[in-house]
């Protein structure tokens, strides 16, 4: 991929966008008319309630680059290479199955590691994709029967992809997202696979003339290594699952609760 893809739920950015024009417009109105303490603090408990919005809202993401992904969650971040994704699926949130700390190419249950990362960018509704299919299963039994048999089903009517295309469109979205980080993980195992099988067709043989090859002369460099020994590790899609507090997120809860304590206080 050229540049690393965003994704996030268009339903948090709307969110977060209304929240702060109503937080800016109660701030305009008491800096003009409030001029007691009680202003104060209402002040002070808006600014909290933002910064609350900015962590659950506007920073969850899921961001997608050549090497791996990074999952953006409330107050931490998560980043794994793409060789290390064992399987994604969804649940209520959008979830990442980790597996690392094998050699690469190693399968996903040989691995020393395993972790479970929900992704709060991304969520999913089982209850609205079950009421979508249901209502393409009575709409399909419905046109079945109002024509005479032969004439009024249309080709492909009952097959999966018109049930999904019923479904709501962020659920839809969601299966989307879900199928394009499988297709880059798997696509990354594959070429650590090829990778590993190389490196192992490229190495010396244990025959008269490699066992007997003379010292290479002084001043002369040794033969390079094959190229596929560093294929995986240039990418970056064997990096292991490394997880980090985001200071961002805890200053936006932290410094407007520690204001809002001082105004309560004084």
């Amino acid at each position: 991929m050229e540049k690393p893809q965003v994704f996030r739920s268009p339903t948090a950015v709307v969110v977060w966008v209304v929240w702060l024009l109503f937080a800016v417009g109660n701030w305009v109105d008491l800096a003009v008319q409030g001029r007691d303490h009680t202003s104060v603090v209402a002040a002070a408990v808006l600014l909290l309630a933002t910064g609350a919005a900015y962590v659950t809202a506007q920073r969850p993401r899921i961001i997608a680059d050549d090497a791996g992904v990074t999952i953006r969650n409330p107050l931490r971040d998560h980043r794994i290479g793409w060789a290390g994704v064992a399987e994604v699926d969804l649940v209520d949130l959008l979830r990442v199955h980790c597996a690392w700390g094998g050699p690469p190419g190693a399968a996903p249950a040989d691995r020393e590691h395993h972790k479970v990362i929900s992704a709060w960018a991304i969520h999913y509704s089982r209850r609205r994709q079950f009421a979508a299919e249901a209502r393409a299963r009575r709409g399909a039994r419905r046109s079945a029967s109002a024509f005479p048999v032969g004439f009024g089903r249309s080709y492909g009517s009952n097959t999966p992809a018109s049930v999904s295309a019923s479904a709501s469109s962020a659920e839809a979205e969601a299966e989307t997202i879900v199928k394009l980080l499988q297709a880059h993980a798997t696509a990354a195992r594959a070429e650590a696979v090829w990778a590993g099988s190389t490196v192992e067709i490229a190495g010396p043989q244990p025959t008269l003339e490699t066992t007997e090859s003379p010292t290479p002369a002084p001043g002369t460099a040794p033969a390079p290594a094959p190229a596929a020994t560093t294929t995986v590790a240039t990418t970056g899609w064997t990096e292991p699952l490394t997880s980090t507090w985001s200071r961002r997120a805890l200053l936006a809860l932290l410094i407007p609760a520690l204001i809002l304590l001082i105004v309560v206080l004084v």
